[in-house]
């Protein structure tokens, strides 16, 4: 037996009755019993015989299937369709006009739940047809057995072939239902698993979009330290001369104005930076002017401001640079000039821009104290740095020793593009 037929017959339960149908099985019953009536029979042949076996037939359809609490005991049904042929069999016998109830027999026998229970029954029912349709011959017996077996394969072949199709067909109805059901679980999981998706598809955005708040808070943080602090820092450190200046010969009024000046071309110089920042522009040293002229301009400036000379030595053949390359070098710089001015204590600064096959490389060396690598890095300068030139998949080499001046390299890849003319 198939999967499908053992799911069949573990949920199978006689089908509902109508209310406007039920009825028939009773009202054919008792037009059947009043057609076969006999006036004058005797004994075993009296009509009276004939009343209680309808009457027989009537409860037994009644309290084995009509009746909701019959219809709930599955597990009997087959008893009541084979009692049913049973009586039958013996009214078709008293009278050849019940073979007219076997139809009634036939709609209760194909709703048995196994094919073999419905073929036995439908041969149960071809043979009560047989006797039915050649009981009243009058022809001689070996003719009346002709008859009878002719009639019963007849009746054998109809109600064989009728019970197959329609078993058939009940099966194909129960492939679909099962293909439906199949389908409605398919499309459960697959609305789930889009329902999924979606979720982790709005988890990817709010995990994108964090990591976007974050890179842009180490961008600003970035821009912040190189443009604003360090412009403060200069500012601080230009107004602490002009205070020493001051307090040293308070005649010496160029010394104080000079420093004051600086201070004042610091100041708008780091709100200029910060309006460009805000307004996400590239910064002012590179507008209109390749790296090495921006770079030229910024170590004029500082050593203007710092009173420390600064040479800019260009290398190699001009090659297109992206511009995030050029802002990322640029900033490396800027910062490695203030670190100089903050901390070293040089009296020369070189800054080399070297244009190679597949990359530029900027190096900054001072004369200076110098410093020890191995210890920690203190304040975001460094780091900023690194950071900056690590997202252009370069490389950031910081080389120094206490009294031997350092030696700051950083090197980006270029990216093909046209050179600002």
């Amino acid at each position: 037996m198939s999967d499908t037929n053992r799911a069949r017959l573990g949920t199978w339960r006689p089908k509902r009755v109508n209310v406007t149908t039920a009825g028939f099985p009773y009202v054919l019953l008792a037009v059947l019993a009043v057609t076969s009536f006999k006036v004058g029979t005797v004994g075993l042949d009296s009509h009276y015989v004939t009343i209680m076996l309808s009457a027989l037939a009537a409860f037994w359809m009644l309290f084995m299937h009509t009746l909701p609490a019959a219809r709930r005991r599955a597990a009997l049904y087959p008893v009541f369709v084979a009692g049913l042929i049973a009586i039958s069999a013996v009214l078709v016998v008293r009278s050849s006009w019940f073979g007219f109830f076997t139809t009634v027999c036939g709609s209760y026998m194909l709703r048995l739940p196994r094919l073999r229970q419905q073929l036995a029954g439908g041969a149960a029912i071809a043979l009560i047809g047989a006797i039915s349709q050649t009981e009243d011959s009058q022809a001689a017996l070996p003719i009346h057995l002709i008859l009878f077996g002719a009639a019963l394969a007849i009746d054998l072949l109809l109600v064989g072939g009728l019970v197959w199709l329609l078993w058939e067909r009940e099966q194909q109805l129960a492939r679909q239902r099962e293909s439906v059901a199949q389908l409605s679980e398919v499309n459960r999981r697959l609305e789930a698993t889009i329902a999924e998706n979606e979720g982790l598809h709005r988890q990817l955005l709010i995990q994108a979009r964090e990591a976007g708040v974050l890179d842009e808070r180490r961008r600003m943080a970035r821009e912040i330290h190189d443009t604003l602090a360090q412009g403060l820092t200069g500012i601080v450190t230009q107004l602490q001369a002009a205070e020493q200046a001051a307090s040293r010969t308070p005649g010496d009024q160029p010394g104080w104005r000079r420093h004051m000046g600086a201070a004042t071309r610091l100041a708008r110089e780091s709100l200029a930076e910060a309006r460009r920042s805000v307004d996400a522009l590239r910064p002012e040293p590179l507008e209109g002017c390749r790296l090495g002229e921006a770079l030229a301009g910024v170590a004029e400036r500082w050593s203007a401001i710092n009173g420390i000379p600064a040479q800019v030595t260009t290398t190699g053949a001009v090659r297109p640079v992206d511009p995030e390359a050029e802002f990322a070098l640029l900033r490396a710089a800027q910062e490695a000039l203030a670190n100089v001015a903050r901390h070293a204590h040089a009296t020369r600064v070189g800054l080399t821009i070297s244009y190679m096959e597949n990359e530029v490389a900027l190096d900054v060396r001072d004369d200076g104290v110098g410093f020890d690598p191995a210890l920690p890095e203190h304040g975001f300068g460094l780091v900023a740095m690194r950071q900056r030139i690590a997202a252009l998949s370069g490389t950031l080499q910081v080389e120094s020793e206490p009294g031997g001046g350092t030696a700051i390299s950083a090197c980006v890849p270029t990216v093909p593009g046209l050179v600002r003319s």
